[in-house]
């Protein structure tokens, strides 16, 4: 089967797939490209100053772009809260997957530290929980974004937690598991909280050193 371009000239129509498969990956690089822009605005000024027009001018595009991509400035914003939340979960991934086969122990303490170190302790990365967290409480897709990645971060520490001997030997049940994963998770929270709004509080990579000892007292 053959398909003819504008020159006459004859091109193999199996081509076609491909020049669709690139424009989707123009389209998804645009969005991505969007996001960014909205997460930049919104770090810098909240969310309720990323207006369409902030969020273009940071990109260097029209307004019409953007609500070409989306059809509403929530629905943007919904999906910079949803990258934000997983970049911030892989990182704590990323780093327990290069640790796979190590000690059980080991492996649970590269998940905590790398959501403790001072790289990851930033204004924007604060700026951006201060900018989102009001939304969670009155958008209920905001909601359902937060829970998914929440327990997406909570089941890989509970996985982790599985994965060690339970108190003096014993098997750990459900109910055990799920309790301590949420304590630990609370806990990991809570310092990157304190370390992010007030960093000048604690020394360089104090709060990565305090952290698996603090996860660890709970889980044994």
């Amino acid at each position: 089967m053959q398909a003819y371009n504008f020159s006459g000239q004859a091109e193999d129509a199996r081509k076609v797939p491909e020049r669709r498969k690139f424009r989707r990956e123009g389209e998804e690089r645009r969005r991505e490209q969007l996001v960014s822009a909205a997460l930049d605005v919104i770090a810098s000024e909240g969310a309720d100053r990323a207006t369409v027009r902030a969020i273009a001018e940071r990109a260097g595009v029209t307004q019409g772009l953007i609500r070409h991509y989306f059809l509403s400035k929530d629905a943007l914003t919904r999906t910079a809260y949803d990258t934000h939340m997983k970049r911030m979960n892989e990182v704590s991934f990323a780093a327990s997957g290069a640790a796979e086969g190590a000690d059980p122990a080991m492996r649970l303490a590269v998940f905590v530290v790398a959501t403790l170190l001072p790289e990851a302790l930033t204004d924007t990365a604060f700026g951006l929980w201060t900018g989102f967290v009001q939304r969670v409480r009155r958008d209920p897709e905001m909601a359902e974004i937060h829970a998914a990645n929440y327990l997406a971060y909570r089941d890989a520490l509970e996985a982790l937690i599985a994965a060690l001997p339970g108190p003096g030997g014993r098997a750990r049940t459900t109910a055990d598991l799920r309790a301590r994963a949420i304590a630990c998770n609370a806990v990991i929270d809570g310092l990157w909280l304190e370390g992010s709004a007030c960093p000048q509080g604690f020394g360089k990579g104090e709060l990565a050193r305090i952290g698996p000892d603090a996860v660890g007292s709970l889980v044994y």
